[in-house]
């Protein structure tokens, strides 16, 4: 074994030995403040959205940037970039989902070439197909834009979202890693809204009730991977939700503003809004689910930053607030922190 493969298996064993313990609950803990990070400064990532690049959009404060997840029973080790593309030589990964999908493209796209700065890549946008490439290893990162995941169709009548339908997953089929996301499009109501019908089965509603209709486009979701998956060849991952802060009740703050203004984490292990609905859905439907599929468990860690915002420092600034993405540096670097956990257990 020569020095470089004998230095990734010291870094294999070490890594194995911080994050599967016995009782290892990588989701399970909290905030801390480390002067070491943020894990890459968003000058050195020239291709970040306007929407997720707070600092170059004027927010004026920066320690949002400066907190790490920490287990409660185990450590989570830094991200280490290099060894994410050595280890996903040949590979693609893809996104699908919507834009809190793209939030978490864009933080790992950041990552590597921050972690990498010297090896070319390749930025294409084809239609809803965003593909990062890194030619030297083989690798692509891929955000495919598809917010509910089931089929919207223009008909006659209009637009009809198909809670039975996967046109688009034979765009999926053939890659190696895929992690999904879907929910907070199912809110949207109004000139928001991008359908006028809902089809279930052979039955058309005008509306019906939204949890009900994502639990139903999720369990189509679930039969595609029992058929369509081969967990030899491809590992599937699910985003969970990603929570909002619009409303400070939920962090027990009882002047219901939202997270406009909001600086410091909750270091708190347990959030007082508690569990989201669409979280307890998503998990229901996850069990029933024949292959393997492992959930990046974001949301009670996501809930305690109500500080990681863009909120008047966003795409739309300050005229709107943006309480549902994520600065970046920010917390989507830790949820892909967790995706690298994940796929170095399995």
């Amino acid at each position: 074994m020569g020095p470089f493969a004998f230095a990734v298996f010291l870094f294999a064993i070490e890594f194995w030995q911080q994050v599967h313990g016995s009782r290892c609950d990588l989701y399970k803990g909290k905030w801390v403040y480390d002067a070491s990070y943020p894990l890459y400064n968003s000058t050195n990532c020239p291709f970040i959205l306007q929407e997720f690049n707070c600092q170059s959009n004027g927010r004026p404060d920066h320690l949002y940037q400066n907190y790490r997840w920490q287990p409660c029973s185990c450590k989570l080790p830094r991200f280490n970039g290099r060894d994410f593309l050595r280890r996903s030589r040949g590979k693609r990964f893809m996104f699908v989902g919507d834009s809190l999908s793209s939030n978490q493209w864009q933080s790992l796209t950041c990552l590597l070439h921050t972690a990498v700065p010297r090896s070319k890549y390749t930025l294409q946008r084809v239609g809803g197909l965003s593909t990062f490439s890194f030619p030297a290893y083989g690798v692509s990162i891929m955000f495919l834009r598809n917010a509910f995941l089931v089929d919207i169709v223009n008909e006659k009548k209009g637009r009809v979202l198909k809670l039975n339908s996967i046109g688009s997953g034979q765009l999926w089929k053939g890659v190696d890693v895929l992690i999904f996301d879907t929910w907070h499009w199912w809110l949207h109501t109004g000139r928001k809204q991008p359908w006028d019908y809902v089809q279930d089965n052979n039955i058309i509603h005008k509306d019906m009730n939204r949890m009900v209709a994502y639990e139903k486009a999720l369990r189509t979701w679930a039969r595609w991977v029992n058929f369509n998956i081969n967990p030899a060849k491809t590992k599937v991952f699910f985003q969970g939700v990603s929570p909002d802060h619009m409303d400070s009740r939920d962090w027990a703050d009882s002047t219901a503003k939202t997270c406009r203004g909001e600086t410091h984490p909750m270091l708190s292990i347990d959030y007082p809004g508690g569990p989201l609905p669409a979280q307890v859905v998503l998990n229901k439907v996850l069990r029933s689910v024949l292959k393997p599929v492992h959930l990046l468990d974001i949301t009670g860690l996501s809930q305690l930053r109500k500080d990681g915002h863009p909120s008047a420092f966003g795409y739309g600034g300050r005229r709107g607030t943006d309480c549902t993405h994520w600065c970046l540096p920010g917390v989507p670097d830790t949820w892909n922190q967790l995706l690298f956990a994940a796929l170095i257990q399995s």
